[in-house]
């Protein structure tokens, strides 16, 4: 120790300086490599996972699954190119939100793993509400009236009034018992005819990947993504329509997250264990600490209930790495730095800009539903390393806004 200390008094300081630069240079460099190689990367899609399975009159079918997703990356490697050959007359894709055009006024997407016995409740009730509030038919009707729920601001991509219908993706992620049977005779039964879906990954990807997957083959002007489970109350989407229409930016960008925040100190939290609400309040602490600012005000980031509007989709799917329970945070990240755009005023003029995509929080219910896959402890420490090295890779640019 003290050949260390007379060491470092007999060294000049511009000596020591320098190696204090070198060994930053080399801390940084060292840790960009690790994160490189233990950074999550989503696995390529197989071909037969752009197939989807629907009920016919007479039997079932399979068909190809349509991808807004595949016609984006096309325009987006045209848009590279153009760049290169320094085109200042052609706009970059990934800028402009640019999407194909809606054809339904509202997808719903379940992330389902071994769901036989959860998933019936859950679609008789979204039917039930989708059927109430969007109808089945997608052909335009000239004489029917939508009232908007709020004044609406001048915006791009505005949805269309004229545009009804829904659809239903069960995203069968790998499961080994009979959720996509329980959910084709549902269908069946129903007469959910290439309206209930069911596209079936090979390989178990978790939920992430599975609601990734989903969204990036929807064709509605909104896009939800709920759990297979049923915990959240299904007519709660209307909030979070109304949330989103709230927040949505001059390009009709927008999110809206179900929140259990409120139900803090109700039955429905106070009853889980000692642990789980320990470590719940553990990870929002990390989640807090190790998140930018708008994501880190959320008071939950991790209800399986948030609705994304059309326009919005191109600035956070194509960009998605996590596969695993902390794909939500990434979500609400990628929105958070999503490049700005316009504000148009009420003639049209741009009057400013709007820089990320706005969240809106929309307290929802919930109820605790058996048979999670959850592991309350071994998830949790997993969710809090995946955090810290999801942060560290946007930082330090192991992630970045470009194609994956």
């Amino acid at each position: 120790m003290d050949l260390l200390t007379s060491t470092l008094r007999e060294t000049p300081l511009h000596t020591l300086f320098a190696a204090l630069v070198a060994l930053i240079i080399f801390a940084f460099y060292g840790l960009y490599a690790i994160l490189h190689l233990i950074a999550p990367k989503p696995r390529p899609v197989l071909p037969s996972e752009k197939t989807y399975l629907t009920t016919t009159p007479t039997g079932t079918a399979t068909r190809q699954l349509p991808c807004w997703h595949d016609r984006w990356l096309a325009d987006r490697h045209a848009s590279e190119t153009r760049s290169k050959n320094d085109d200042p007359t052609q706009l970059d894709i990934a800028d402009t939100g640019s999407i194909e055009p809606a054809e339904v006024r509202m997808s719903v997407v379940f992330p389902a793993y071994n769901e036989e016995d959860r998933i019936l409740p859950t679609l008789e009730e979204a039917v039930e509400y989708l059927d109430s509030t969007f109808g089945r038919d997608t052909r335009p009707n000239p004489n029917s009236e939508r009232p908007h729920p709020l004044p609406r601001k001048h915006v791009k991509n505005a949805p269309r009034e004229d545009l009804s219908g829904y659809e239903i993706i069960v995203v069968n992620d790998g499961s080994r018992d009979r959720t996509a049977q329980v959910a084709l005779e549902f269908a069946r039964e129903r007469g959910l005819h290439d309206v209930l879906r069911v596209v079936t990954l090979e390989r178990n990807r978790g939920k992430g990947g599975g609601v990734t997957h989903g969204l990036r083959h929807v064709r509605g002007e909104y896009a939800l993504f709920a759990d297979a489970d049923g915990a959240s109350r299904f007519s709660d989407l209307g909030k979070l329509v109304e949330g989103c229409e709230e927040v949505v930016d001059g390009s009709h960008r927008g999110v809206a997250i179900g929140s259990r925040g409120h139900l803090v100190g109700s039955d429905a939290v106070v009853k889980r264990s000692a642990l789980r609400n320990f470590l719940m309040r553990s990870f929002h602490l990390v989640l807090t600490i190790l998140t930018p600012p708008a994501t880190s005000r959320l008071r939950d980031t991790q209800c399986g209930f948030k609705l994304f509007s059309r326009a919005a989709l191109p600035h956070i799917v194509p960009y998605m790495h996590a596969e695993g329970w902390i794909f939500d945070i990434e979500m609400l990240m990628l929105a958070e730095s999503a490049p700005a755009v316009p504000v148009l005023g009420h003639d049209g003029a741009v009057i400013g800009s709007s820089p990320g995509i706005k969240v809106a929080e929309v307290p929802i219910d919930w109820h605790e539903v058996g048979g999670s896959k959850l592991n309350v402890i071994q998830d949790s420490v997993k969710m809090a390393i995946g955090l810290a090295v999801l942060r560290a890779s946007w930082m330090m640019g192991v992630y970045r806004r470009r194609l994956t």
